[in-house]
């Protein structure tokens, strides 16, 4: 609870303090308001090094008014965070990966940023990095490479991967990440995907747990943004 109501009070505060300041020195109290409930701590920022460059009026705001322009933060805040919960829901998600399974093309920490309309118009392909729910059990989520599409055969021998019987080109997996198992062969269902991670030695994937419905792929890692060193976009 004490985590949503901070941020809340804060953003609230914000918005306040930034409306009644930019109206004392006849700005546009509207737009600054609003651009700090879409940005947050970004917007505040931005009014707090302009600002000095709009000295205040002569005549002071009313209580009444101050009062006003405080009040209006919160059907503010409330668009604010139900435009972020669209974005969250639809657009695009930030992510942590947790574990190494993806290691070394993301490693374990990694902030991502997950692009959900990717799939909404066309399908995932071979070689793409997807976010999924894991399909034993749907509440969690895991990020691995799609390896085969609906239609194809997936066959494994000593950790080479053939797909249609020709060899996988995977650059992408280290020598020393690689496995020695067989699998396979089996062709994937339709409406159907084949995962795995980069450190095939230590990956839990369709190997382990079978083929990926489309339904259950979240989006497409858009790009690695921390840390700031390895920033990349897939």
């Amino acid at each position: 609870m004490v985590r949503i109501a901070l941020p809340l009070l804060l953003g609230l505060a914000m918005i306040g303090w930034v409306s009644i300041d930019a109206d004392r020195r006849g700005r546009h109290w509207f737009s600054w308001a609003a651009l700090v409930a879409l940005t947050g701590v970004i917007g505040f920022a931005v009014w707090f090094s302009v600002r000095r460059r709009y000295p205040p009026l002569p005549e002071r705001p009313s209580a009444a008014r101050r009062v006003a322009l405080a009040l209006a933060a919160i059907p503010l805040l409330l668009v604010s965070f139900m435009v972020t919960a669209f974005i969250i829901t639809f657009v695009v998600q930030v992510a942590r990966v947790e574990g190494r399974a993806m290691s070394p093309t993301l490693e374990d920490q990694d902030r991502i940023i997950v692009n959900k309309l990717a799939y909404q118009f066309q399908d995932p392909h071979v070689g793409d990095i997807v976010m999924l729910h894991y399909p034993l059990n749907p509440e969690k989520k895991f990020v691995k490479r799609v390896i085969a599409e609906e239609g194809d055969q997936v066959r494994i021998v000593d950790g080479s991967v053939y797909r249609n019987d020709v060899p996988m080109d995977d650059p992408f997996v280290l020598a020393e990440n690689r496995s020695h198992d067989d699998w396979g062969p089996q062709v994937v269902p339709e409406g159907y995907y084949f995962v795995m991670g980069d450190r095939r030695n230590n990956s839990s994937d369709s190997r382990h747990w079978g083929f990926v419905p489309k339904k259950y792929i979240v989006g497409k890692i858009h790009c690695r943004w921390w840390p700031i060193s390895r920033a990349k976009c897939f």
